[in-house]
């Protein structure tokens, strides 16, 4: 009994072809020596690649599709809150940020980071439906979404406009680090109603400011700068 080398149908004796792909059936002891046929299909199979215009159109039915399901729900069954703007705000947020990658390559990351944090800023405002107090949105949630925002932008426009190599990047994010921790104290302390000061950030703010400072000596010497270089292998 033998067995189809394309497909693994089960082939009667007298069949020359597959009954199923077409296959030719081949005796190999039929085949003469000077003239091997190889018995495999010579073509092979791929599979198409999914273009990224069908892959948006699917990202956006689902999440449009999830967050309508969600308020239809909302307003019909469950109308206690609106819970639903939790699922409506996080759909949105992945669709923003999934531009970039999926709907329009083209777009400036600066751009991008931009929407990214419009997006996150939405979404706060979307829960604040859900709460008593707003104060928490305005004088805490949308400034720290601001500070963040506005700093990976920045980091963005240096890495491209000024400098790009492993050092800098260093420079750049210890730096942001020490700003971002200190405006995020200095917001909480004004959102608790407390004066101005610093207390846990002033620890980061130490640390990234030796940092930066052997990085600046480090970049500014070359010696040492392509010493570092050598041993670190980049």
């Amino acid at each position: 009994m033998s067995y189809c080398v394309n497909c693994g149908v089960k082939l009667e004796p007298s069949l020359d072809r597959c009954p199923l792909c077409n296959t030719p059936v081949l005796n190999p002891n039929d085949i003469p020596l000077d003239r091997p046929v190889s018995p495999f299909p010579k073509e092979k199979g791929q599979v198409e690649v999914v273009k990224r215009k069908d892959l948006a159109i699917l990202l956006s039915v689902v999440l449009l599709a999830t967050g309508g399901t969600c308020l239809l729900l909302n307003l019909l069954a469950f109308q206690n809150h609106f819970w639903s703007l939790y699922v409506i705000g996080a759909c949105l947020v992945i669709w923003v940020m999934a531009i970039p990658a999926v709907i329009y390559t083209r777009m400036s990351m600066p751009l991008s980071l931009l929407l990214d944090g419009a997006a996150i800023a939405l979404y706060q405002y979307l829960i604040c439906f859900n709460t008593t107090d707003n104060r928490w949105f305005l004088q805490l949630g949308l400034p720290i979404t601001v500070l963040v925002t506005a700093l990976a932008i920045l980091l963005t426009l240096l890495i491209r406009k000024v400098s790009h190599s492993f050092l800098a990047v260093a420079l750049y994010i210890f730096s942001e680090i020490a700003v971002l921790c200190v405006g995020i104290e200095l917001l909480i302390r004004h959102f608790l109603e407390r004066d101005p000061a610093l207390t846990w950030s002033a620890l980061v703010l130490a640390i990234c400011c030796v940092i930066v400072i052997a990085l600046v000596t480090i970049i500014s010497r070359a010696r040492l700068r392509n010493a570092v270089r050598r041993r670190l292998h980049f």
